[in-house]
């Protein structure tokens, strides 16, 4: 019996970038060249892009009662995990191990996109994006950025807004 071919993606584009051109959703791509050596993932993309730490987001996977939970902060903050816990309705939160977090979304650590994940996580979106016309997330690799209206972002990825950032 033959394989079936594997569903070929629009050229140059990721999981993420087709589900917003699937969606209907005005988005800016922002591709820059990675540097393996920077130490942050976010602060790079903000440094190489030109665009304000508070408007660029990091998408990070933590673990909610033990359901795999997307978080989705400014990369000049952190991430609060007992506010992310209770926007969920969760008691306790870790961040997920790194391997889980890749098996589960389908991109790997520093590529992490909140949109067109293998298996949709919950997902909660810090409300400090709502003080923005737009914002920058991870498009699903390293060294590419979408940017995209955070109303569009919360409704593709069904978030919920809650104050899950600390600067």
């Amino acid at each position: 019996m033959a394989k079936k071919p594997k569903k070929q993606q629009q050229s140059g584009g990721t999981p993420a970038t087709v589900a917003l051109t699937a969606a209907g959703v005005e988005f800016t791509v922002h591709a820059y060249d990675h540097d393996p050596a920077h130490p942050s993932y976010g602060e790079e993309a903000a440094e190489a892009t030109g665009v304000s730490p508070d408007r660029v987001f990091k998408t990070l996977v933590a673990e909610v009662d033990g359901t795999l939970t997307v978080a989705v902060v400014p990369v000049a903050g952190s991430l609060d995990l007992k506010a992310l816990a209770a926007a969920v309705g969760g008691k306790r939160a870790a961040m997920a191990d790194p391997a889980l977090a890749e098996r589960t979304t389908g991109y790997v650590r520093g590529g992490i996109s909140p949109l067109g994940q293998r298996k949709r996580l919950p997902t909660v979106l810090d409300d400090s994006a709502q003080a923005h016309s737009t914002i920058c997330v991870s498009a699903g690799r390293r060294g590419l950025e979408v940017e995209l209206s955070p109303t569009d972002l919360a409704k593709l990825t069904d978030a919920v807004l809650a104050p899950v950032g600390r600067t």
